[in-house]
């Protein structure tokens, strides 16, 4: 296999996130082949021996490929100093430590996956990536057209722009609106900053698909193991091949009363979002 960073190491060993793992060599916590390790080594992950704080450390063999239904009212992180409920107390006993692929925020449910493939997990989420995301948003009221229109079109958010690739109205009732929302990338908490932008509240926010995966009917909390054919649909996604595409339009007609549905229409540009 060769050499690799000591930081990813500790990253796939579920030691710590890659930030982390950095900090923690800065500190003098790691030792390698017995010798205080510094930032930037590499090493042999086959005949090296890795130590954190006296502990000898072991990457996992084995690769782990599951999907969450993340609820609502649970942290994307492995501790909280608040004692708040975590999406890592949710998960089984599994063969391999892992990591999410991206996050969902506290107050946001849905389809979160996690792994133990490190190489897969910076495929996905990586801003060239293309993977889709989609979501069903609840927004509180009724949305202009000159919203929609400037949604799709693109908010300034951060360093850059952010738009929706696909917007599509699925049902309404007299005080709220209820869309489908397609992404191409995952910056933080996106969506709720780009309604915030034209001064819309998002009410829910739940993930239903991420590139191939769908949430189906997977009840909030549970946890399954994705196939094998998933798993190559999520590699075959990263390669720009297929599995990115969305679904077809929705089927369900609005309710009357609900304005029409709006999407980034065909032969229109790809802004970075």
């Amino acid at each position: 296999m060769g050499t690799m960073r000591l930081q990813r190491y500790l990253a796939e060993a579920g030691v710590a996130s890659r930030r982390k793992a950095e900090k923690i060599i800065s500190e003098g916590r790691v030792d390698v082949n017995g010798c205080v390790a510094t930032l930037g080594q590499s090493l042999d992950p086959e005949r090296d021996r890795v130590m954190v704080d006296g502990v000898g450390i072991r990457r996992a063999r084995t690769k782990v490929y599951t999907a969450m239904n993340k609820p609502r009212g649970v942290l994307c992180t492995a501790d909280d100093p608040k004692g708040r409920p975590t999406v890592y107390g949710l998960l089984p006993k599994l063969p391999a430590p892992v990591h999410s692929v991206g996050r969902l925020d506290f107050n946001s449910e849905g389809l979160l996956l996690f792994t133990s493939d490190g190489d897969l997990t910076r495929a996905l989420t990586r801003s060239s990536s293309g993977v889709l995301r989609i979501y069903e948003v609840k927004i509180q009221g009724k949305i202009p057209d000159w919203a929609m229109k400037k949604l799709l079109r693109g908010v300034p958010l951060g360093k850059r722009p952010a738009r929706f690739k696909e917007c599509r109205h699925l049902r309404s009732t007299e005080t709220n609106n209820w869309l489908e929302v397609i992404l191409d990338e995952g910056r933080n908490r996106e969506i709720r900053r780009m309604f915030d932008a034209v001064g819309l509240n998002v009410l829910k926010l739940k993930r239903v698909a991420f590139g191939p995966i769908r949430l189906g009917r997977m009840k909030p909390g549970s946890v399954k193991t994705l196939s094998e054919e998933e798993v190559q649909a999520l590699r075959t996604c990263t390669e720009g091949q297929n599995g990115c595409s969305p679904p077809p339009p929705s089927k369900r007609r609005a309710r009357s009363g609900g304005p029409p549905r709006s999407s980034a229409g065909r032969g229109s540009r790809r802004n970075p979002a």
